[in-house]
């Protein structure tokens, strides 16, 4: 982990400088920018493994920074800080490509958690693992985190990816909503919350909707699977 570069974005000196002490002593590589055009400068010029995004910056909305990030770089993993917990900043933070979402106050050992977990699958080792995931005429390249659907390009957010990947990695296979809660978001994840619903109606819209063979199916009472066959 003394080789993990993660930039912390929080206009809140205690808190950045509290965020940065605790990952140095947990063998992380941290640095703080203290508003989003400090942030952006730190991002044009530096790799990072992960990125630890306040909503509420001074110059720039996290919202906005975390799509500029996007644009920049679709695999960085980012995580959401901010006292702002409602449903729908959830939704918006995830639609803006965030991958994870955090509410202050919380446990600094509850965000190690997460973001050990997004550092690992954002580092997969490539040995033994598929770098391309296929179902009928569906693919996504791993590597290049490419989505196409015939000679379509489908272009998706981080946690569609995310969401789609778990899918297609258990093609086939009826997975419940408590799966996709623990394997796409996080193991505290809400589910009596309709977040799950409305990312797969967002998938369905991208990769169905367009399509004669639907791929994405509903099994009442069940969850959800994925099936290439019929």
């Amino acid at each position: 982990m003394d080789d993990t570069r993660i930039l912390i974005v929080e206009d809140e000196l205690k808190i950045a400088d509290t965020l940065k002490y605790g990952l140095i002593e947990n063998g992380f590589r941290a640095e703080t920018a203290y508003n989003g055009e400090e942030a952006l400068k730190f991002f044009s010029n530096q790799f990072y493994h992960l990125i630890l995004l306040d909503l509420n910056l001074p110059d720039i909305n996290g919202f906005d920074l975390c799509k500029s990030i996007r644009l920049k770089n679709e695999q960085v993993p980012i995580i959401m800080l901010t006292a702002l917990n409602s449903i729908n900043y959830k939704l918006e933070g995830y639609e803006m490509g965030a991958d994870d979402y955090v509410a202050k106050p919380f446990e600094f050992k509850e965000l190690l958690m997460k973001i050990k977990v997004l550092v690992k699958r954002a580092n997969l080792p490539e040995t033994g693992v598929a770098n391309t995931l296929k179902a009928a005429d569906l693919e996504m390249n791993l590597d290049s985190k490419r989505v196409t659907r015939g000679n379509k390009i489908i272009n998706l957010t981080s946690k569609e990816f995310q969401l789609l990947e778990y899918l297609l990695r258990n093609r086939n296979r009826v997975v419940s909503r408590a799966d996709i809660s623990v394997n796409v978001w996080d193991i505290d994840f809400d589910t009596n919350t309709n977040v799950i619903d409305v990312y797969i109606n967002y998938l369905r819209n991208k990769i169905d909707k367009p399509f004669p063979q639907k791929l994405i199916h509903t099994q009442i009472g069940m969850g959800y699977v994925l099936r290439d066959n019929n």
